[in-house]
């Protein structure tokens, strides 16, 4: 059993890292800038033990870090900037290599070592080499896109009325991968780190073009979803950042071994789009 630290535990990926962890039966300290928060009292009622953290306060880190054995990192720019997410990262990395951290499993983005001059990629690759050169030992996932963005934002707005609305092309594949294997995957490169250490891994569960996307929202809502591409320039006027990304999904696309993950990894479960869709909670949209 480990003592391991996850940050953003509050957020997605560190939320579902946390659970994995703990069903996993090791010791989960979830740090976060809000412990009073309904998702920490959730991880708290789960077993986990939650810290106050701050990405810019060092002395919170050094506390929050201090006797634990490893270290789940995920570090983001929206909401402040990528700037600030290098910064924050590279902090976050420094108090690791001062608390002596058996291992730090480091969450990326899948192609963030491929130059996309994507934004929110590049701080990422930043983060990433920092990690490299901090002398500890290091393993960094980098997901695929996330299948949990289907299910709000402008793409649950648009199911209202029927329409799956993506800035790419009908038949353009896309790697896509749930929180949930994300934190599956995470809690077994910590148990077998070992095996992992000093590896970077792109993961994704499923490839799914935006049409079949759409048949699966079609089946999980029980009424018919059809694909609209979103125009670049309507996702620009948002963010320049995520319509580099777009660009370069329609453009480059993310290539993902899935099925060779599938192969070595089997615990992970892997879920497809589908049976992903088909666990959601549509019962509002289902109504409309």
């Amino acid at each position: 059993m480990l003592t391991i630290a996850v940050t953003g535990a509050t957020g997605t990926q560190g939320g579902a890292t946390a659970r994995a962890l703990l069903a996993a039966g090791h010791r989960v300290r979830a740090l976060t800038r809000r412990p009073d928060a309904p998702a920490a009292a959730a991880l708290r009622a789960l077993g986990a033990e939650v810290r106050h953290a701050d990405f810019d306060d060092r002395a919170s880190l050094d506390a929050a870090l201090a006797g634990a054995d490893a270290l789940f990192a995920v570090t983001t720019p929206f909401g402040t900037g990528i700037d600030t997410e290098v910064r924050q990262g590279t902090t976050l990395v420094d108090a690791a290599a001062g608390a002596r951290l058996g291992h730090v499993v480091l969450t990326s983005a899948a192609h963030a070592d491929r130059g996309t001059g994507i934004p929110h990629y590049e701080s990422k690759w930043a983060v990433e080499q920092h990690l490299r050169a901090s002398g500890l030992p290091w393993t960094v996932i980098a997901p695929a896109a996330f299948m949990d963005n289907y299910a709000g934002g402008w793409s649950r707005e648009g199911l209202d009325g029927g329409v799956f609305a993506w800035p790419m092309p009908a038949d353009r594949p896309l790697a896509l991968i749930p929180a949930a294997d994300i934190g599956a995957f995470a809690a077994l490169v910590l148990r077998r780190r070992d095996d992992f250490a000093g590896h970077r891994v792109d993961i994704a569960s499923d490839t799914c073009t935006p049409a079949q996307i759409a048949a699966a929202l079609t089946a999980a809502l029980g009424r018919p979803v059809v694909h609209e591409q979103l125009p670049l320039e309507q996702v620009r006027a948002h963010s320049a950042d995520l319509a580099a990304m777009f660009a370069y999904f329609g453009d480059t696309g993310l290539d993902v071994d899935v099925a060779g993950l599938r192969r070595a990894y089997p615990e992970v479960g892997w879920q497809t789009f589908a049976q992903w869709a088909g666990g959601q909670e549509w019962t509002a949209l289902r109504g409309r």
